[in-house]
């Protein structure tokens, strides 16, 4: 029997480290319509959908995609020389301590503070479990607005540990003045609490709590934070000074969008040997943090992809970003306003949201409500918005513009909300 052709692949990539081409950015992000035409032909999304759902991941520019793909022939190209540090000036370590480096600039912290992680919460996970002056009998501390699996982490404190778990609901509307006395008073009635979970950003409801405030109040009364930016590094300018938290955990894949798998933990400097290495690592050296992150084989391309990531929000403008997801979400939010009986999570109050914000149709209650207006918006419209359950008042749909949502989408949406405004009445 003649043996079938086997297909012919043409040789592809360089052992040339690849560079990225030059990239500039020349949008009016003053102005919110010029601002979109500007951001919409950086990204390569479907549009028969309109997705509002960027705090899951955030879609990677074509610039950065590119980066990326370059990336990933060149790792693969090199196999083990490279994994093994051996590819000719391009060693391994060196390489992703250049992502540790951009990451630090970008936090305003040093690249000795700075992990490397598949995402946030696996750095999450490696904060909390491994939170060493923990005792038996120690109270941690966290929030109905917290991020279920960081959640999940603090449980685990109490059966492997013996902690004891202090849940508390913050109270609606979620001002500041009531967050502050919600915190003040948890902390007040909590004598021997050890450790708070504070979420920056809520993945519920869209919450940006007075991070400083709360983590100042808690250090006062000899409690450790262990701040949860997630939904923040890459939405909200912020460096780790001004938060004054010693231990932070975050994504690199949602707002800064960077390829999926990519995040990392800050430690601050001299608080390093307060959280061991994970499960016994020795790979690094106790004095490194990366001894705190699991250290198995990863996706490296995505993780050397994380500098370019940081060059196109440089090139677009952090505090330009932030502004404009502002306006994405303030426009959808101004314009269901007037629904009688429809809910908005967050308060009107200047900097307490981002983009992220939760809302309620009129008389929707429980998970199973919220599951089928989900789908309802997802089959009937082509809007997928999220159900998310957790807060102590109820579950909500979540919306969540990104850079790549435009006006029209967000119309779109208006006008669903509208029509269905009477599903649960």
């Amino acid at each position: 029997m003649a043996m079938a052709a086997r297909p012919a692949f043409a040789a592809s990539g360089s052992d040339d480290w690849p560079a990225d081409p030059p990239f500039r950015f020349d949008g009016d992000m003053t102005d919110f319509d010029a601002a979109q035409a500007a951001l919409l032909p950086l990204y390569e999304v479907r549009r028969d959908f309109a997705t509002f759902d960027a705090a899951y991941y955030g879609v990677m520019t074509r610039p950065v995609q590119a980066a990326y793909r370059a990336r990933s022939e060149w790792v693969n190209r090199n196999h083990a020389l490279f994994l093994r540090g051996g590819s000719p000036g391009h060693p391994r370590d060196p390489e992703l301590d250049a992502s540790r480096a951009a990451v630090a600039k970008m936090l305003g912290a040093t690249t000795p503070e700075i992990a490397l992680s598949a995402g946030g919460t696996e750095a999450l996970y490696a904060l909390i479990a491994n939170y060493a002056p923990l005792r038996a009998g120690d109270a941690v501390i966290y929030a109905d607005v917290d991020y279920d699996e960081m959640q999940f982490a603090c449980d685990y404190l109490a059966q492997s540990r013996g902690a004891r778990l202090v849940r508390f609901s913050l109270p609606e509307p979620h001002t500041q003045a009531n967050i502050l006395a919600a915190y003040e008073t948890i902390l007040r009635d909590t004598p021997r609490a050890k450790l708070l979970l504070l979420t920056h950003l809520s993945n519920r409801n869209g919450l940006v709590p007075p991070v400083k405030a709360i983590v100042a109040m808690a250090k006062a009364r000899g409690v450790d934070v262990i701040l949860d930016s997630a939904q923040a590094v890459g939405h909200i300018p912020f460096t780790v000074a001004e938060t004054g938290a010693d231990f932070i955990g975050f994504s690199l894949h949602k707002w800064l969008a960077a390829p999926l798998g990519t995040g990392g933990v800050y430690i601050a400097k001299d608080r390093l040997q307060d959280i061991t290495p994970w499960l016994g690592n020795r790979i690094h050296e106790a004095d490194d943090i990366r001894a705190r992150i699991p250290t198995g084989t990863v996706d490296f391309a995505a993780r050397l992809t994380v500098p370019s990531a940081i060059a196109m929000q440089d090139a677009i403008g952090l505090e330009a970003k932030h502004r404009h997801l502002l306006r994405l979400r303030d426009y959808w939010v101004d314009r269901v306003r007037d629904v009688p009986g429809l809910e908005i999570m967050m308060p009107d109050e200047p900097g307490r949201y981002g983009a992220v914000t939760g809302f309620r149709l009129p008389g929707m209650r429980g998970p199973d409500d919220a599951k089928k207006a989900a789908k309802l918006f997802l089959d009937k419209y082509r809007l997928l918005v999220v159900a998310k359950a957790g807060l102590a008042s109820g579950p909500v749909l979540r919306v969540t513009p990104a850079l790549f949502n435009s006006s029209a989408e967000l119309d779109r949406l208006v006008a669903a909300i509208k029509a269905e405004r009477r599903l649960f009445a």
